[in-house]
């Protein structure tokens, strides 16, 4: 019995049901598998939470701004890269400079090596005459003598300075081994002698911006000296650093001007008092999709700085736009509207021309979905809960292949620059640069375990001497609060640092006077934002560039065993 029983149960395993068996279990095992992934899945759906951006590891501005996305930020509170950090550097059009045998040598000969010239005797007695021909020539050859690291490409007509020896002079410029894509422009005052055969040499140049009264170009001046190049290029925007800045506000020419707009605005949201780089990459993203519509953005110029640039450490309001980037260069290639201005206009004429608004609350609204919206106004209203309010949202997703950020539409502040281009100029653009970190990195052991004793004097004359030549010019950007811990390097180098030249703004300065008046009459703080950015500036041009992760120490930037990771 109990074999036939074994042999009743163990039927369906004979050869020819083996096929149908084998289908019935590989069936059942898909089945189950299937209703594993529903319940993974939906567990997963409903507790998911968007990750948030700002608790990303650090991993450098260039990883994110250099990448083929365009939607995934990446918190860092290191100095902004703006436009002209990814300007290809033009190299024909750089090469078009002026030599000192282009300028031509002033007649019967008398200007030579020694940068004098002839001048004839009816012409001798009295001011000097700076609209001649001839004391043109002989500044021009004078100041390519002089300034032997930069390249000259334009200069302006002289213009007579406070007395009757003396010229002001302006030209563009650039230095010999630049690596930005700009021009810079310095104007000087040149003192100018005559001997008693009525020969005229130059016996002095004054100091960057001297020679005040070439700043602006007088009206029906005639132009200048520059060099024609031998190929017509396609005109390329570059940064003019020392040009007179103009970044008034715009203004909507009439009421019938203002009603035929069609606007963009983004209001609330929690971007406010983030990191310069979180605000630049959620702005970017506002310009992006008014470009997209063919709208003019309205925008608030009001900035918050946050606390980690600020020397109260806490967040602090009504900074502005104008005073870290560049707004003349904005408003001049893009459409942009001030939002205290629009608003007032707003009031004035929506109701009597009968403009509508088109309210939109969900980030999740693409832009192309809003291409054939009618409406005069388009408010992104953006909620209180974060991550979900920050501006840069709306660029995610399919968004992102679509509308780009158009990041050459931001330059850096050209007062900001200026201050650069002048403390480049006091070390004649001939100067090498070490960028020191040290700070709380240096006190925390267990992620930088050899940064302190890599950055101490010592070491640093160590490192520092196969690479820089004894004698040379450093200035050194560094986050070191006591300068004087850096006085052995003294003994080899002749060491600048930023704080050097403080007065460039201070209450003396031409970019205290501006930003002053700027701000309706309240001075501005040079505040932390601005000192990290003109010492990174004058770091990058210097002719050789060390810096303290990968030349200084072999410690990771990140921290202990984040190297590989902060390359990729």
């Amino acid at each position: 019995m109990f074999g036939r029983a074994t042999l009743a149960r163990t039927g369906s395993f004979r050869p020819e049901n083996l096929g149908q068996n084998a289908l019935a279990m590989i069936g059942n095992l898909c089945f189950t598998i299937f209703v594993l992934g529903v319940l993974i899945f939906t567990i997963i759906a409903a507790t998911y939470e968007p990750e948030d951006p700002l608790f990303h590891p650090s991993t450098k501005i260039n990883t994110f701004l250099t990448s083929t996305s365009n939607a995934t930020f990446k918190s860092d509170n290191t100095v902004v890269k703006t436009g002209e950090d990814f300007m290809a550097s033009n190299q024909t059009a750089f090469a078009t400079f002026i030599n000192i045998t282009d300028v031509e040598t002033p007649k019967d000969g008398g200007a030579g090596g020694d940068g004098t010239a002839e001048i004839t005797a009816e012409n001798c007695a009295g001011p000097i005459d700076c609209r001649d021909p001839e004391v043109f020539h002989l500044m021009m050859r004078k100041a390519i003598e002089q300034f032997k690291d930069i390249h000259f490409y334009r200069f302006g007509k002289p213009v007579p300075a406070n007395n009757d020896s003396s010229c002001d002079m302006a030209w563009r410029f650039r230095p010999k081994e630049g690596k930005t894509a700009a021009f810079y422009k310095d104007y000087r005052r040149f003192v100018i002698a005559r001997s008693e055969n009525c020969t005229l040499s130059v016996v002095g140049i004054g100091d960057y911006h001297t020679g005040v009264n070439a700043r602006k170009k007088k009206k029906n001046q005639k132009p200048g000296f520059e060099k024609t190049p031998a190929q017509q290029q396609q005109a390329v925007m570059l940064p003019v650093v020392g040009e007179t800045v103009n970044d008034s506000l715009p203004v909507v020419e009439s009421e019938n001007s203002f009603s035929r707009g069609k606007y963009l605005i983004y209001n609330g949201g929690g971007d406010r008092c983030k990191s310069m780089n979180h605000y630049l990459w959620s702005f970017l993203c506002a310009l992006g999709e008014a470009q997209y519509l063919n709208r003019t953005l309205i925008m608030d110029l009001t900035i918050c700085l946050n606390s980690v640039y600020s020397s109260s450490n806490q967040d602090e309001e009504g900074k502005d736009f104008r005073f870290y980037f560049d707004f003349e260069h904005l408003k001049e290639a893009a459409s942009v509207l001030d939002q205290a201005q629009f608003w007032e206009d707003w009031g004035k004429w929506h109701k009597k021309d009968k403009l509508s608004l088109y309210l939109l609350e969900d980030f999740r609204v693409t832009p192309m979905k809003l291409a054939e919206v009618k409406d005069t106004l388009i408010m992104r209203k953006f909620g209180s809960v974060e991550p979900d309010n920050y501006w840069y949202r709306v660029c995610e997703g399919e968004t992102e292949s679509v509308v780009q950020r158009p990041w050459h539409l931001i330059w850096k502040s050209r007062r900001l620059m200026d201050i650069v281009s002048a403390m480049a100029s006091r070390l004649n653009w001939d100067y090498d640069a070490v960028h020191i970190e040290r700070g709380d990195k240096a006190m925390n052991k267990e992620l930088w375990p050899n940064l302190a004793a890599d950055t101490s004097p010592d070491a640093l004359l160590s490192t520092l001497a196969n690479k820089i030549e004894d004698g040379r010019n450093i200035y050194i950007a560094t986050n070191e609060p006591d300068t004087s811990f850096f006085d052995p390097l003294k003994d080899k180098y002749t060491t600048h640092f930023l704080d050097e030249y403080k007065d460039l703004w201070d209450e003396n300065s031409e970019w205290y006077s501006e930003t002053t008046k700027l701000n309706k009459g309240v001075p501005v703080e040079f505040d932390g934002y601005m000192r990290v950015s003109v010492d990174t500036e004058v770091f990058l041009r210097g002719k050789k560039q060390i810096e303290t992760f990968n030349d200084l120490t072999n410690d990771c930037k990140d921290g202990i065993n984040t190297c590989n990771t902060a390359a990729s």
